[in-house]
């Protein structure tokens, strides 16, 4: 592929699992605007604040393209009954259990949402002969990776949290399907997405939180750590350039060297991140700065399950499909200052 890629389909149906999350909203509201039909799926679970993901849903529920169904991915029935009911040409499944520290109190949350419920996914697609499964993976596989930037095309078998261990266990159920049922698959490994309607279980939502109520923010790893923070607009630019292209089996793939970032099955996995790593206190700074208010900091050491650094390696969402997210810090968190005051009135 090269970057005469295939523009959005406006004739096809969409699926999107976990569509009153934060990235499933902003896709839903994206496709929506463009005219598209969206089957948005979503469980409404309690992991943070319900009321956020129903103000989401309540936005694009106004649309008259758009269909909600409340399931759960583990409820495999729900799903066969959605699939029956709607022609769905392209699968986005965003629907998981988020969240490296939740991962270290409850293990099993994981494993029934990110692998049996998204195996139900897997199952469906297979079945219902669906043209592409667009899936988030998350910059959390790369682990204990030093390497940097980080690349599709290293090796990530050193995962620190089971959230990081599902998402890679998901690439590896995702290639099996591609490779025995022919089903092109594309995997996106998200790195820190931040912006207006974000998680509230996130830096920038919590720490805002804490300081306009004048409490503390827990500032991990003494303010060292650095993340590829990645503006939604940017991330959503990416899932929407790559929904109506398909991979294609590579020719070229080479079992005595197997590049991790392709194969000889219709997969492919592509990271999407800023490729600009930011230190946690500019970050904290530049959110100062656009609240007007300094941060009462508690310095802690690096949290269990967390990495250092994050690092996009992004040559290859470049060279495919000619886009490089562009939305700096300032630029982000103004916005995201800007929406939270409103929401919050």
């Amino acid at each position: 592929m090269n970057k005469k890629y295939n523009a959005l389909d406006k004739n096809k149906r969409y699926l999107i699992t976990g569509v009153a999350g934060f990235i499933g909203f902003h896709l839903a509201k994206r496709l929506l605007d463009e005219g598209c039909f969206v089957i948005g799926l979503d469980n409404l679970n309690d992991y943070y604040d319900v009321n956020l993901k129903k103000d989401r849903l309540n936005i694009i529920k106004q649309y008259n393209k758009f269909k909600f169904y409340y399931a759960d991915l583990q409820d495999k029935q729900a799903l066969e009954k959605i699939f029956k009911e709607n022609k769905i040409d392209i699968v986005v499944n965003l629907a998981a259990q988020a969240g490296v520290r939740y991962s270290l109190t409850h293990p099993e949350a994981y494993i029934y949402s990110n692998i049996v419920g998204f195996l139900n996914i897997l199952e469906m697609c297979r079945h219902n002969k669906i043209e592409h499964l667009v899936y988030a993976s998350s910059s959390s596989v790369y682990g204990m990776n030093v390497k940097m930037p980080f690349s599709v095309h290293d090796n990530v078998d050193h995962p620190v949290s089971l959230y990081a261990a599902t998402k890679k266990s998901n690439e590896l159920m995702v290639h099996t399907y591609s490779h025995l049922y022919n089903l092109p698959t594309t995997g996106l490994r998200f790195f820190t997405v931040y912006g207006p309607w974000g998680r509230p279980d996130m830096a920038l939502f919590l720490f805002t939180d804490a300081i306009v109520n004048n409490k503390p923010i827990k500032v991990f790893n003494y303010g060292k750590m650095k993340r590829d923070f990645t503006y939604i607009d940017d991330i959503i630019e990416g899932v929407v350039r790559v929904l109506n292209n398909p991979p294609h089996p590579n020719p070229n793939w080479d079992k005595e060297k197997a590049d991790p970032g392709t194969s000889s099955a219709p997969y492919k996995v592509y990271n999407i991140g800023n490729n600009k790593p930011v230190e946690l206190m500019e970050f904290i700074e530049t959110l100062e700065k656009k609240l007007g208010k300094k941060a009462k900091k508690e310095f802690l050491p690096l949290q269990d399950g967390d990495v250092p650094e994050t690092y996009a390696d992004i040559d290859d969402l470049v060279k495919d499909f000619g886009f490089k997210p562009n939305t700096t810090i300032e630029e982000g968190i103004e916005k995201f200052v800007e929406w939270y005051g409103e929401y919050k009135k």
